[in-house]
């Protein structure tokens, strides 16, 4: 078309990347103006190239980009945030790996979604930045299901309606929320859940960031937060995440 721009900057931050051919590298990136971007990085992969530091996975860069016939081209690239505490340590590595792979999973070349992108790097700042790796995910799977269209019903029963009782439940991933022990053959396929994993996914929830940073989660919770929500987006992408797997070796 005439007059369209041939080029443009953006910011975002490298998911992964792929080699393609002798030199080049193709990067899964998400970005602040056009949400999930693919891309190429021509030479980047030869010895004298300078762009090769900036983009590495879980790098947060500013982009100058080409448009092109089947990838745009990256032909500048700036860091903004490198996160080195992440990259020096292996569980927050994994920590930050997941939380990359469940935004690549749920996310397409769909357009830009600023609410989603300010998670991701507020979440990645807060893990590098020494808070506690169980509340900063936690939190952010809690609000990556809201900003998606996935908030889970947590405070009625989602088959009868009757508000939740402070007795252990029971977690429908089919129906999308809490089932009480008195409706389960609406689901009986449900997931039990305890009354204190319930209180703290309410909690992530209905909270904004600067009442739950200084929260603790016991490990039992934690543990079992962990098992419920991955089951729970194991199910609405239908496919199994690899980054857990990976987590449960090194912890």
């Amino acid at each position: 078309m005439p007059g369209e721009q041939r080029s443009y900057r953006a910011q975002g931050i490298v998911i992964r990347h792929r080699e393609f051919g002798e030199a080049d590298r193709i990067l899964s990136l998400y970005t602040l103006e056009k949400g999930k971007v693919q891309a190429i990085a021509k030479g980047v992969r030869k010895i004298k190239s300078r762009k090769a530091g900036h983009l590495e996975p879980f790098t947060q860069v500013i982009l100058q980009l080409a448009k092109g016939r089947n990838l745009d081209v990256i032909t500048q690239v700036d860091t903004i945030r490198n996160f080195e505490n992440i990259k020096k340590n292996l569980i927050l590595t994994a920590q930050a790996s997941y939380v990359l792979e469940i935004l690549d999973r749920f996310t397409y070349e769909e357009g830009e979604n600023r609410p989603l992108y300010n998670l991701l790097i507020e979440t990645l700042v807060r893990l590098d930045n020494g808070i506690s790796p169980a509340i900063a995910v936690h939190y952010y799977e809690v609000h990556l299901m809201d900003i998606l269209g996935f908030r889970p019903q947590l405070q009625e029963c989602v088959v009868c309606g009757a508000a939740i009782q402070p007795e252990n439940q029971y977690f429908s991933a089919k129906l999308g929320g809490v089932i009480c022990p008195r409706s389960l053959s609406g689901d009986p396929s449900a997931w039990s859940i305890s009354m204190k994993a319930l209180k703290y996914l309410r909690f992530f929830q209905r909270s904004p960031w600067p009442q739950v940073k200084n929260r603790s989660i016991p490990e039992e919770v934690d543990k079992e937060l962990s098992v419920l929500i991955e089951k729970y987006l194991t199910y609405l992408l239908e496919y199994n995440l690899k980054t857990p797997g990976f987590l449960d070796a090194i912890a």
